[in-house]
């Protein structure tokens, strides 16, 4: 299932006293079952997951996720291990006091100093505020897991990745919940006997979390876990491991095992507990060692991978009985056995050294190896669970050779032209994964870098003014007059205005003042023509108020000019024309033809028109009436003949005719499309022929006899008589096996 899905989740406890919580995602009913001195309340889907043993009370929280566990964990960025370190250790090449000092973290502060940046001097015993925060990101001084400093505060991380968040997970496994994703079922187990050997209790699947396995009295049994293949975990092969942490199953197990208390009372018992969540399938067993023996016979040597030395030791028992502790006893064969894998990790060859001088770091690669023949395996064929942690060691520790380690540059000495800039040297030596500044005679055999070099920004330049004032922009009142200001270099080029001063920029426009406005009246000359050829007409012409700047509006003084006046173009004397209609289609589709148009003599007097005799233009050009015109090239096209005379008079016949492609010279072409031939063939003369009857005097008369048949008009002694012929030959159609 991807992680995606959606969460499923079943919380299952066993106590004798605690509230019954059963999950949401089981419809199922639960039932109860009964046995001497036994009662236990479980769920349906998991009758499998229990069993039941002398004395013995589990309490077991089991969280299952149905997606593969663990899941994915987040750590907080920022400042890391050495962060408070490396920000005491910036201050090595600063002087304090007159000297130079190399700063280590002073932690000894109280919790509302812990975001401060305290150091202390190496070799020193006393410390300096450095500063009033450290970065965000740096861990805190008395902190927790993945508590930081951020903005001055020390803030912790919640289940949820978030800093101040403060959700935690609940008995569910849920960041932020409020345990309801689970449910909790409670039972005791009593029973008073039971068989030597190991007995298997339940199976802790995948993603169990807040384990809690709990005997409530001291017992002559001990708890023993081991993994789904088989590998012992605690307590395994007939061997007692002492209390410890154990990790399996991609979590740590604490088995505690309390001391006996004072005469008179009893011993606690074990509990087998885990924070989870599980990783793969766990087996929860009991094991008895109880029993008696007199002259025991040596047991077999014995190995087990998951511890290297097995612990043994006297306890109290209940009272009649006194077992003997001591004694390793071969398993029985009709028991499950708990056989050991056949691969194992071990250590292989070391990595290659983090540092090549000055300590650096490495580790020993774990590898998965077939116990019989020691060869390497595939990871994934050993118990994840059991894979030890990789342990660093030191290597390369003999110190780094000094070295120079050169400053900044510091800025350009002058803000143009050529300048000089500096830095400063310092000899350092590195020892482990920081460097430290030394004594400049360790670096006296190496040849120093320079401590200056030359820098030029930018060329000089200046302002210059290219052009004078220009004129005021206005005639009257306020306006603007301007100059052209450029940045020069020293070779006197235009360069950007940012290469010069521009505090000392000089002025390239100012305010100009012409005096104040005045409006009057402005007017253009008359127009040159009047506006009729002969008769009477008018003359025009522009008449406006302005300022004396230009600027059109305001009120003028006095009343405003006549923008018009009539005139006389004298009296109208008629004139001829010829007057020409548009030329018509050209007469031809294609190729070359002739296109006609209308000419008629018109009389003008003035602005109108009427049509004249043609002698009144008869000493004027007429135009052409007929021109040429021009067609796109003709195509082959399709000739055909008239129909011939119909095959047959009646009863369908055929007409035929001749159909030939010929080009615009009337030669004979394939060039015609077929889609547009014309018909060859066309029907005719579709009407029946007259019906032959034995009487020669009983014939049709009329043309349209069949569709008197068809009407069935024959009934009638006009139409029998018409249609003699027609209407006996349908009358004998009737008669049955008349045409037989």
């Amino acid at each position: 299932m991807s992680r995606n899905s959606r969460e499923r989740c079943v919380c299952v406890v066993l106590s004798h006293s605690s509230p019954i919580y059963v999950p949401s995602m089981f419809p199922s009913p639960l039932f109860s079952l009964s046995f001497p001195s036994l009662s236990l309340t479980s769920l349906l889907p998991f009758p499998h997951l229990f069993s039941l043993f002398p004395s013995l009370s589990l309490t077991s929280f089991l969280s299952f996720r149905l997606f593969p566990s663990p899941l994915f964990s987040l750590s907080v960025c920022g400042g890391g291990v050495d962060s408070r370190a490396e920000q005491c250790a910036s201050y090595n090449n600063q002087e304090f006091m007159g000297r130079l000092y190399d700063w280590e973290p002073f932690t000894e502060v109280g919790l509302d100093k812990q975001c401060e940046l305290t150091c202390r001097p190496v070799g020193y015993r006393f410390y300096v505020r450095q500063a009033d925060t450290v970065r965000d990101g740096t861990p805190c001084v008395n902190r927790t897991t993945n508590d930081v400093c951020v903005a001055g505060r020390c803030l912790s991380e919640g289940c949820d990745g978030v800093l101040g968040s403060g959700l935690v997970k609940d008995k569910c496994g849920q960041c932020g919940g409020r345990d309801h994703s689970c449910r909790k079922v409670s039972g005791s187990f009593q029973n008073t006997s039971v068989p030597l050997g190991y007995h298997t209790i339940l199976d802790i699947p995948p993603g169990a979390t807040a384990i809690n396995i709990t005997e409530r009295s001291a017992s002559s049994n001990y708890l023993a876990l081991r993994t789904g293949t088989g590998v012992s975990v605690v307590n395994g092969r007939w061997a007692v491991d002492p209390p410890g942490e154990y990790p399996a199953g991609g979590t740590t197990f604490t088995y505690t095992r309390p001391r006996a208390l004072s005469d008179g009372q009893e011993d606690r018992g074990e509990t087998l507990t885990a924070p989870g969540p599980t990783t793969t399938l766990l087996t929860l067993y009991v094991s008895s060692h109880t029993i008696t023996v007199e002259d025991p016979p040596p047991p077999p040597p014995i190995y087990s991978p998951s511890s290297a030395e097995r612990w043994t030791a006297e306890r109290s028992h209940p009272r009649g009985s006194v077992p003997n502790r001591n004694v390793r006893i071969p398993p029985r064969t009709d028991l499950p056995l708990d056989t050991q894998s056949p691969f194992a990790w071990r250590r292989g060859r070391l990595t290659e050294c983090t540092a090549s001088c000055g300590k650096g770091s490495q580790y020993r690669e774990i590898l998965c190896i077939n116990r019989h023949n020691d060869e390497e395996v595939p990871d994934r064929k050993c118990d994840s669970a059991t894979k030890p942690a990789p342990e660093e060691e030191a290597c390369n520790t003999h110190p780094c050779p000094a070295f120079w380690e050169a400053s900044s540059w510091s800025e350009c000495s002058v803000s143009c032209g050529k300048g000089v800039q500096q830095r400063q040297l310092q000899c350092r030596q590195s020892f482990g994964n920081r460097s430290t500044m030394v004594h400049p005679q360790r670096c006296a055999n190496l040849t120093p870098p320079d401590l200056t070099q030359p820098c030029q920004l930018r060329l000089c330049s200046h302002w210059e003014i290219r052009t004078n004032w220009s004129s005021c922009s206005v005639d009257c009142g306020m306006g603007k007059r301007t100059r052209n200001v450029r940045c020069v270099s020293d070779h006197g080029s235009v360069v950007n205005d940012k290469e010069c001063n521009a505090r000392l920029r000089p002025q390239g426009s100012e305010d100009c003042h012409m005096g104040p406005c005045v409006t009057n009246w402005y007017f253009t000359g008359w127009s040159n023509t009047c506006s009729a050829q002969c008769g009477p007409g008018v003359q025009r012409r522009e008449v406006l108020c302005l300022t004396r700047g230009g600027r059109e509006g305001g009120e003028c003084i006095g009343d405003k000019p006549a923008d018009m006046k009539a005139c006389n173009g004298g009296p109208c004397v008629p004139t001829y024309l010829w007057y020409s209609s548009p030329w018509g289609q050209c007469s031809a589709p294609c190729g070359n033809g002739t296109q006609r148009r209308e000419v008629i003599c018109v009389e003008k007097m003035g602005t109108d028109f009427r049509v004249a005799e043609i002698s009144q233009c008869a000493q004027l050009e007429k135009p052409p009436l007929v021109q040429a015109c021009e067609m796109e090239a003709c195509q082959p096209q399709w000739f055909t003949t008239d129909w011939s005379a119909c095959s047959r008079s009646c009863g369908e016949g055929l007409q035929v005719r001749e159909v030939r492609c010929l080009t615009p010279d009337k030669q004979h072409s394939t060039e015609c499309s077929l889609t547009t031939k014309p018909d060859q063939e066309q029907p005719c003369n579709t009407i029946p022929c007259s019906p032959q009857v034995a009487d020669d005097n009983c014939r049709d008369k009329r043309h349209n006899c069949v569709m008197v048949v068809q009407a069935r008009l024959c009934v009638y002694t006009y139409y029998k008589s018409a249609c003699c012929a027609s209407c006996t030959q349908s009358a004998q159609r009737l008669i049955p096996g008349f045409m037989s």
